[in-house]
């Protein structure tokens, strides 16, 4: 077994999940500076967060069709190509429109990355690597997300607009991963199912495991082509005899983005703020949580060929719960006091006099001093107090939110994180993996734009103790998911998976 090649190859793939992460979480430390530079209200500002979900979702309807006609390095190189198209629009942008468009060219490189490299890795993997190697693209993408948050913080200062150069930054590895792409093997499993090339694939299985594992191999595929007697299409997908694989997948699409996850990446800083911390140590706390996600994400890849891919959803998921519910604990006890240093950092003149009558007052809730409040001040008033002030009056155990989001992190970084998107690239047939994974791609998508869209109305509007609950009552539903309906893949080849989970 060649390990040096296939994880080289295997690795330069996964690169794709870097530029995803970086660009999913750089936009964190812009937030600021693009609400500020284009006149932003919280929905204008959640799509253009968001926006980048909204192109994932076109990326993952047209990325799996694509791999399947033209072959899966072929639509990595394109994503390559969008992300650096994206990274330098986006820092350039003097528009809300144009800065929005960037934004879902990005996205689109984003539904690519993510659904097609997973594939590509799983069908050039052994299976008793499959899944770690698979879990590279995870690891990089959480290594993208961390080296955003650094880039983040040293870029914070380097001009006025700072958001410019952390978005645009992100041009350089997008070019070096497309032209790393050209090192890559074509797949060898496309080669024999859509090309019929078997000289060509057992060139690159020779070198992955040798000639019997390359003569194996094609023994198999061979073997599971001849069981087909459909062409992959959407009504074969939706079939009966694929309800397991469609609960399996559908269910772990939907909980892992409904739990929150994106809206910890994309907002981190602005919730660390909404617990009372600057707009530096927030930056910094940000990292933190970028350097768990990827700690863990090496414990996941570790465990995921040993431990199976089951028991680590059952061990994160019920600690993901626990996380959500001290976070939401952490900010149902803050209180709010309204003393003359907070209030005279409020830069609304009338809103500074009507919290002046009420200084030295304390309120146990955001809801009480809001209620307080609003008698004093306009609507409009109001809602920007909520949005942008009320930060500043919390007393709240700042230390117990960092521990729940590092925890929560960490929970995520060994389960539904990396082992999603490793089952996901398992359980789909040959003959409708490519329409199986861009409409489970885009359903997950799906999900995570709408956590994401509605997230800083969420902390505005409903508090970030409701918040909170709300996604820890979600966690708790994926962990009853997980122990009734997902099944183990561990160390299974996928013409056997194919076997056990298709009904007959």
């Amino acid at each position: 077994m060649n390990k040096p090649y296939t994880i080289t190859i295997s690795f330069i793939v996964a690169l794709g999940g870097f530029l995803l992460g970086f660009d999913s979480a750089v936009i964190s430390g812009a937030v600021n500076g693009i609400s500020h530079y284009f006149s932003m209200n919280d929905w204008e500002l959640g799509f253009s967060v968001g926006c980048v979900i909204f192109g994932a979702m076109f990326g993952n309807i047209v990325a799996g069709p694509l791999s399947d006609r033209f072959g899966r390095k072929s639509v990595l190189l394109i994503t390559a190509v969008l992300f650096t198209v994206s990274a330098l629009w986006s820092a350039t942008a003097t528009s809300y429109l144009s800065f929005v468009i960037a934004r879902i060219i990005g996205g689109i490189g984003i539904g690519g990355a993510i659904l097609i490299a997973p594939i590509y890795i799983a069908e050039v993997a052994p299976p008793k690597l499959r899944g770690s190697l698979v879990s590279l693209n995870q690891l990089n993408i959480v290594l993208g997300i961390s080296v955003a948050y650094f880039s983040n913080y040293f870029l914070i200062d380097i001009s006025a607009e700072s958001w410019r150069w952390m978005l645009g930054v992100e041009a350089l590895p997008a070019f070096l991963y497309f032209v790393a792409l050209f090192i890559v093997p074509k797949s060898p499993r496309w080669l024999i199912q859509k090309l019929n090339n078997t000289q060509l694939a057992e060139k690159t299985l020779v070198k992955i495991g040798g000639k019997s594992f390359a003569d194996e191999t094609i023994k198999e595929i061979l073997g599971g082509m001849s069981k087909k007697q459909e062409k992959g299409s959407y009504a074969s997908f939706f079939s009966p005899k694929m309800t397991t694989i469609l609960i399996i997948a559908f269910g772990l699409a939907f909980f892992q983005q409904i739990t929150g996850i994106n809206a910890i990446f994309y907002y981190a800083p602005s919730i660390f703020e909404q617990a009372g911390g600057s707009t530096d140590s927030a930056l910094l706390q940000a990292i933190v949580v970028g350097l768990t996600n990827l700690i863990f994400t090496l414990v996941a890849i570790r465990l995921i060929d040993r431990l199976g891919r089951k028991p680590l959803l059952i061990i994160g998921t019920a600690a993901m719960t626990l996380a959500l519910s001290l976070a939401t604990l952490a900010f149902s006890n803050a209180t709010y006091h309204l003393t003359a240093n907070p209030i005279a950092q409020v830069e609304d003149a009338e809103v500074k006099a009507a919290l002046t009558t009420l200084e030295t007052a304390s309120y146990d809730s955001q809801e009480a001093l809001f209620t307080a409040l609003q008698p004093l001040v306009t609507s409009d008033q109001l809602l920007a107090f909520k949005r942008n002030e009320v930060k500043k009056f919390i007393s709240i155990d700042a230390n117990l939110v960092l521990l729940a989001i590092l925890l929560y992190v960490a929970a995520f970084a060994i389960s539904l994180g990396p082992v999603m998107w490793t089952m996901l690239s398992e359980i789909f047939p040959g003959n409708v993996k490519g329409i199986a994974i861009s409409a489970v791609g885009f359903f997950n998508s799906l999900v995570s734009y709408t956590v994401t869209q509605f997230f800083p109305w969420e902390l505005t509007n409903l508090g970030p103790t409701l918040t909170f609950a709300i996604y820890a009552a979600m966690a708790l539903l994926s962990l009853l998911f997980v122990v009734k309906f997902v099944v183990e893949t561990k160390g299974k080849t996928l013409e056997e998976l194919e076997a056990i989970l298709i009904r007959p």
